[in-house]
């Protein structure tokens, strides 16, 4: 599909209205390059149009409710400049909303609680999905009732969602993303039955996505394309959920020198290194603008400066990942 049918099709879904975008963030640890790059395109994307943005926190899981990232990630936003228009607001304090959606599933009949554990899952013989997750073999989705109970007095279920046969007309699932343009996945294949609640009791980042973007108007997403394939299972339930579905952007990954994947945890260019290295959003915001292909060099730009030439034709022409060296620290600061 040519780049300017993807932009046809983005503006057709949108209408005339001007875009809503997100902020994301999860607060499991301090934004690292590869964050702040995801976090600035889908900035310049809303700004550039007029938009506005929404922060959500994402933190479902308790381990990411206390702690100083929620704050971090908030200050860290703002130094760069990219200011946001409502919010935050945190998945935390949304829990009737997942409920709500949980019951509407199940008034479909489509939940049935798993007892697999991760280790089952990931020791069985069925192939991957291409993000690591196993695709579900179906295991648990025949139990009587008299093995549902048998197995809930041994450890609590997790639930999950049946997902349409592959010869279902409703299986496969197309769509047209704005950088990687027309993609297409065979749910029962590519996915299997997935997750929505876990066995924990924490509800599924699909499921909490779905209903908070329709919820807050989101009308564009943008995020990492280390995501992109988590876009069926998401327009697979905003249908059944009578939800809209939005434009999604997914962008290319940052990596390391070396080619891994920049990680919160191995802390590869977080904020505090980037802050100290480059003493202003302008500088770092114009060299990652610069070595990504958003700008023409690698000169200083704020992120208003940034909105007034960007461009997604510029962001497709660099669709591959970019590997980025440490940047060196700046002289005269």
């Amino acid at each position: 599909m040519s780049e300017q049918h993807i932009e046809a099709n983005v503006a057709d879904s949108k209408g005339a209205h001007a875009p809503v975008g997100r902020f994301a963030p999860s607060p499991s640890g301090r934004m690292h390059l590869g964050n702040v790059f995801a976090s600035l395109v889908a900035w310049l994307s809303v700004r550039s149009a007029s938009g506005k943005i929404v922060l959500r926190i994402e933190d479902l899981d308790p381990r990411t409710q206390h702690g100083p990232w929620t704050e971090l990630l908030i200050d860290d936003l703002r130094w760069l400049g990219l200011e946001w228009d409502e919010g935050p607001v945190r998945q935390s304090d949304r829990m009737e909303l997942y409920h709500a959606a949980i019951e509407n599933l199940r008034e479909q009949g489509l939940l049935y609680p798993c007892f697999c554990t991760r280790a089952e899952l990931h020791a069985a013989s069925a192939p991957h999905a291409s993000d690591g997750t196993p695709i579900y073999a179906g295991t648990c989705r025949g139990l009587s009732a008299q093995e549902v109970a048998e197995r809930s007095r041994r450890r609590p279920a997790a639930l999950r969602l049946r997902v349409p046969a592959e010869n279902d007309r409703d299986g496969t699932i197309s769509f047209v993303d704005r950088v990687f343009g027309l993609r297409s996945e065979v749910l029962e294949r590519e996915c299997g039955d997935f997750l929505v609640r876990r066995s924990d009791g924490i509800y599924a980042y699909q499921l909490a996505v779905v209903v908070d973007d329709s919820e807050m108007g989101v009308t564009e997403v943008v995020r990492g394309c280390d995501l992109l394939d988590s876009v069926p299972r998401q327009m697979y339930l905003q249908d059944l959920l009578s939800l809209p579905h939005p434009s999604y952007a997914h962008v290319p990954l940052l990596v390391a020198a070396d080619g891994r994947r920049l990680s919160k945890r191995d802390r590869d260019l977080d904020m505090e290194g980037l802050m100290d290295r480059f003493g202003s959003p302008e500088r770092l915001l114009g060299w990652l603008a610069g070595m990504t292909g958003l700008a023409p060099d690698t000169s200083p730009r704020s992120a208003s400066q940034l909105a007034e030439i960007f461009s997604w034709d510029l962001v497709r022409a660099h669709r591959e990942n970019h590997c980025l060296d440490a940047p060196e620290p700046q002289a005269g600061r």
